[in-house]
């Protein structure tokens, strides 16, 4: 693994000077900082210990922003074409790890690019509706990861890239643009088996925006990495749907509009987790209005409010969350900022626990996280 990342950073910086029309890239961003987090639950096996919820402070890397590198690079075809390749992992800021022990967990792409027809891309990649309809809500834009709608059940936090995916990105004509792209399972005799595919268009304008996209995930708890319940963690919002799914659809929209320094985003999906039989299967709606101010060119603050409304319909029961999130950040520099930021959510209905997307469940209605942190990108 060390010499993989050795080797990779060489490549990156060692590119010969007569390759006038290539380029390559060395990128990243750091972000880290301390959170203090209301009740957390203990679950040691994957289920939660009832009564086990404590106060937690930690520190915590790639929040606000992944903490991540990468390298991407281009290479000139002629004829209005070009090669191109990326490569990028994310890692733990606090000890140095790899996300996931992978030496590129986020992307690991190469494709060609034209100048009139888009670009074709093949390799680990993000969905159409991560690329084009996560910009709509507030975590896509500031907070990220604790913003997301819960345990990013959507995919709008861009929680899992898709793996051996052909993806089809078109230009943009005349402000709309297009995406697809189908992953393979690479199961034989099953075709669809951990398969996936996506679509998204978006129009962009100069003040408003909208878009609208669909993804599906065959298998989902074997063919991405989502927030399945494990060692250490419980998923105690859609968890058990998750390892029976046979499917994870998700229809979502989203809507933008700038009045002067004020940016004010409003995003919907639809999640289903079927099971094939009905007998686990679970449905939600997410419902989401979110805000952006740029107070000086210096200071942006964030604020967005979701409702979630699910249907269990083994037990014919309907859970709900309410979540506020709010951040402050301060630009010291184009490459480094701090902020602080906040996230409250309340359990309804049958919902038992609250739990905040990068949590173990609260072992009660109510979670809330504060944190502060500091972003650097190079």
């Amino acid at each position: 693994m060390k010499q993989l990342l050795a080797a990779s950073v060489l490549t990156a910086i060692s590119v010969s000077p007569a390759l006038a029309q290539s380029s390559v890239t060395l990128y990243g961003i750091v972000d880290l900082g301390v959170d203090y987090a209301s009740n957390v639950g203990n679950a040691p096996d994957g289920v939660l210990i009832p009564g086990s919820g404590s106060k937690l402070v930690q520190m915590q890397s790639g929040v606000a922003q992944t903490s991540q590198w990468g390298i991407r690079g281009t290479e000139d075809l002629g004829s209005g074409l070009s090669a191109i390749f990326k490569l990028e992992n994310g890692f733990n800021a606090t000890n140095g790890a790899l996300t996931g022990g992978l030496a590129f967990s986020r992307n690991a792409y190469v494709g060609i690019r034209s100048e009139h027809y888009g670009q074709l891309t093949f390799g680990k990649q993000w969905d159409a509706s991560v690329d084009l309809i996560e910009p709509f809500t507030l975590n896509g834009n500031y907070g990220g990861w604790y913003f997301a709608h819960p345990n990013d059940m959507d995919n709008l936090d861009n929680g899992f890239p898709v793996n051996n995916a052909i993806k089809y990105t078109s230009p943009v004509m005349g402000g709309f643009q297009f995406e697809g792209h189908y992953s393979l399972g690479g199961e034989a005799g099953q075709f669809s088996n951990n398969a996936s595919y996506s679509a998204a268009a978006v129009y962009t304008g100069a003040a408003f925006s909208a878009g609208v996209g669909y993804l599906r995930v065959n298998n989902p708890v074997t063919a991405v990495a989502g927030y399945a319940s494990g060692p250490g963690f419980a998923n105690a919002i859609y968890g058990d749907a998750l390892a029976n799914a046979r499917y994870q659809g998700v229809l979502s929209a989203g809507a933008s509009y700038t009045i002067g320094s004020f940016r004010v985003m409003a995003d919907y999906s639809n999640v289903d987790f079927s099971s094939g039989n009905g007998s686990h299967d679970l449905h939600f709606q997410n419902y989401e209005i979110s805000g952006v101010y740029f107070v000086t060119p210096e200071v942006t603050l964030g604020a967005g409010y979701t409702f979630t409304n699910g249907l269990d319909h083994a037990t014919d029961s309907s859970p709900k969350y309410h979540q506020g999130n709010l951040i402050v950040q301060y630009a010291m520099s184009k490459r480094t900022s701090v902020y602080a930021m906040a996230a409250y959510q309340h359990a309804a209905g049958a919902a038992q626990n609250a739990q905040i997307a990068g949590f173990n469940p609260s072992t009660s209605l109510n979670q809330f996280v504060s944190r502060v942190g500091v972003t650097h990108t190079f």
